[in-house]
């Protein structure tokens, strides 16, 4: 789960997101266009890829079933195309398909899909709508583990075809060991798992403690678990005794323990390949079609739900992968219920992880030495790219305005902070980020930065909803709100800005400062009264964050003496932890904050223990296990606002696509109504209204405090790039790579 959040919520972007305009004519440079990207892990899959980075590797070589204007409104006449104004200009969207959506009158909602017929995969096989099946049954499968949920949306007959069939893998470690039931699989099997697995596992252990034992964090199997966020071994702890702490805690999910905490090998590395066990086995009743996906003709696909749901539209848009390619051609028969692989056997698909194939601008050739080298493709459909040759070139973050500076790449995202912006700046002659040597081009980041409060850590009497342990995560999230602005102008600069609410300001639902009831988070007192006055300077208002939090303490119970806190409620304590992964040495935005809130809290008999974590795992790790109570960190967004997957107390424990709130532990009925209303309503004005109250209900249970907004940067070399060609009017949701095939060299 750890590895997957913030990935989860950004993949059904990915997904929908390359949507050209109209394409160029076949002209060509063999000089490659060389493009700055951070490390790649080779999972170049539209199925199972995990980082941003390689997402973006596939994505040149895709073509997806719908995509995004620059406002992120989904474009529903690909096929046609569409004209729609964007900051004064009209541009024009094409895509593969047109999209009607009709409202049936027993509840049911269809959405049909009318696809091109002139499209062919880079390798001139026509693209049809068998592909499309074949997709999204991929997406379906019972042992799919990849990133998309497209199966959690009330698709008609998807909980019927996924019943009765688990991975083998989690079958054989739920059964455990000491099984005596082989009527699934054979003893042989069961052996060879639990020896392999161990043998692997220990092997996989040894390294962390190795790896620590280089780092002085730890020369003991008990001291690298409690480094790496796995604390709880004995002092004799073994290397197999740390494999089994973290199989548990990743409830037996090897792919996502090997790929996550490796600190080098994974475990297929090392003698057990977690692939070899993700073959579906039967264990009940399963429906051998999903009936609300069906084939109404060559080019046209029909997808039913049970209930409307807003978030479907994005989820629909899926990766058109080709059939003959991904999947096993002499699998396919629609009619006979044979969707491209054996049911729960998904070995084929990911046998091509590492070589993406499809029918977008460019073709994937190679990647080594560090460089995902691609070729244009001849046939894609909206016309051949500009530029030929495409690298994408593996950079550290500190090497790639330096790249565009010397040369040595093109275009590029560096970190864009309050140093970036001064280097850039005094390269240009004319003293600004845009010049005659660079060119940026800012977007607001599809996320933003909080700090997060679990309500199961902090709370009095354990009770985590009670308005005892509201007001005392109030009074913790007051001080720490007074030092926001500080710490974002110090890290960011112009480049960020403090946000009020725990959403996005891309969002079509956040909330305005122009709103009627638009409010600066924790800024009331216990009463309800304003903290702050305009007339207050810094220190006046230190004291009046100070006086409020006292305020919100004695209202959970604590002791306040002469302007301290002195005792404690049950339940609740007078120090607490907050974890932040900042490298182990203070870098990160919310560190400043942090430390300003420790030192006001010591003034009031509260002591905050800043724990600055030097590997970022860590930090989920103690968030799933409940040793971390209070942390730092970010959340990606998707262009819909659906609050389902972080705050719906039914997917508390994580295990439910995407599930997440076992961060926060937020057990709110009124509020589990209002996100399961608005998420089923298609009008988006009483959803944007919703939406503001479940925001206000999250900030009155103080479980997130909002920090900031960053801004992404991609820039580049005007002396190199032809400007005039380059992506226009870049935003949050049309990203520059959406017109790729548009860029020319000079």
């Amino acid at each position: 789960m750890k590895k997957k959040l913030a990935l989860l919520l950004a993949l059904v972007m990915v997904c929908i997101s390359v949507l050209a305009g109209c394409g160029g004519g076949g002209g060509s440079a063999d000089k490659p266009m060389v493009v700055g990207y951070s490390n790649f892990s080779s999972k170049f899959s539209p199925f199972f890829s995990e980082t941003a980075y390689d997402q973006d590797v596939w994505t040149l070589t895709q073509v997806n079933l719908l995509g995004l204007d620059r406002l992120g409104a989904i474009v529903e006449k690909g096929k046609t195309g569409e004209d729609r104004e964007y900051n004064g200009t009209n541009y024009h969207y094409d895509g593969p398909a047109d999209l009607t959506i009709t409202e049936n009158k027993d509840g049911t909602v269809d959405y049909d899909f009318d696809l091109r017929d002139d499209i062919k995969f880079s390798d001139g096989e026509p693209l049809t709508a068998d592909d499309v099946i074949f997709s999204m049954y991929v997406l379906s499968d019972p042992t799919y583990d990849g990133s998309s949920t497209l199966y959690s949306i009330p698709i008609k007959g998807m909980s019927e075809y996924r019943a009765g069939m688990a991975s083998l893998m989690s079958l054989l470690y739920e059964a455990g060991k000491d099984n005596k039931d082989f009527s699934l699989w054979d003893e042989e099997t069961q052996t060879k798992f639990w020896t392999d697995l161990e043998t692997a596992g220990t092997a996989f252990a040894q390294e962390i403690i190795d790896y620590c034992k280089e780092n002085s964090l730890g020369d003991t199997a008990k001291a690298a678990g409690e480094a790496w966020g796995f604390a709880g071994l004995k002092d004799d702890a073994t290397a197999t005794d740390l494999f089994w702490l973290m199989a548990e805690s990743y409830g037996g999910d090897f792919a996502s323990l090997s790929s996550t905490e490796t600190a080098g090998s994974a475990l297929a590395d090392l003698g057990f390949n977690p692939a070899d066990y993700a073959i579906g086995v039967k264990t009940g009743d399963s429906a051998d079609t999903i009936t609300g996906i069906q084939k109404t003709g060559d080019y046209g696909v029909k997808v039913t739900l049970t209930e409307p749901d807003a978030t479907a539209i994005y989820q629909l848009g899926v990766t058109i992968a080709p059939l003959h390619y991904y999947g096993e051609p002499d699998k396919y028969d629609y009619d006979n219920n044979k969707f491209g692989f054996d049911k729960g056997d998904l070995s084929h698909v990911r046998s091509v992880t590492t070589e993406p194939l499809g029918a977008g601008p460019y073709v994937f050739k190679k990647f080594e030495n560090g460089v995902v080298s691609f070729e244009g493709n001849e046939n894609y459909y909206l016309g051949a790219p500009k530029t030929k040759n495409v690298q994408f070139l593996e950079s550290q973050d500190q090497d790639k305005l330096n790249g565009v500076i010397t040369g040595t790449i093109d275009i590029t995202d560096p970190s864009y902070s309050v140093d970036t912006v001064k280097a850039i700046q005094a390269e240009n002659s004319n003293g600004e980020v845009s010049g005659d040597k660079i060119i940026t081009n800012t977007v607001d980041n599809l996320g933003y930065g909080y700090l997060g409060i679990s309500a199961n850590c902090v709370n009095v009497g354990g009770e985590p909803g009670s308005d005892a342990s509201k007001n005392l995560r109030k009074a913790l999230a007051t001080v720490f709100s007074r030092y926001r602005d500080v710490t974002v102008d110090s890290y960011y600069g112009e480049t960020a800005s403090v946000i009020n609410y725990p959403i996005s300001n891309t969002s079509w639902a956040a909330p305005q400062k122009t709103d009627a009831d638009y409010a600066v988070a924790f800024s009331k007192d216990v009463e309800g009264n304003d903290i702050y006055t305009s007339d207050m300077d810094d220190a006046a208002k230190d004291e009046a964050a100070l006086n409020a939090a006292l305020g919100f303490f004695e209202a959970a119970g604590y002791t306040v003496s002469d302007g301290k806190v002195t005792a404690a409620p049950e339940g609740a304590k007078l120090d607490y932890e907050v974890w932040i992964p900042a490298d182990g040495a203070g870098d990160h935005p919310s560190f400043m904050m942090l430390n300003l809130a420790s030192d006001a809290f010591k003034k009031i008999g509260i002591t905050l223990n800043v724990k600055d974590l030097a590997n970022s795992a860590d930090l989920w790790t103690g968030i799933e296990s409940e040793e971390c109570p209070m942390w730092c960190a970010a959340w990606g967004a998707t262009p819909d606002p659906d609050m389902y997957q972080v705050y719906y107390s039914g997917v508390k424990s994580g295990k439910e696509p995407g599930g997440s709130n076992y961060m926060y532990d937020i057990a709110d009925p009124e509020l589990d109504k209002m996100i399961l209303d608005a998420r089923t309503s298609m009008d988006q004005s009483y959803r944007k209204t919703v939406y503001k109250s479940c925001l206000d209900t999250i900030i009155d249970w103080a479980v997130e405090v909002p920090v900031y907004q960053r801004q992404n940067a991609i820039i580049y070399s005007p002396e190199r790039v032809n400007a005039d060609t380059f992506t226009p009017d870049v935003t949050t949701y049309y990203p520059w790579l959406n017109e790729i095939d548009k860029v020319e060299l000079n």
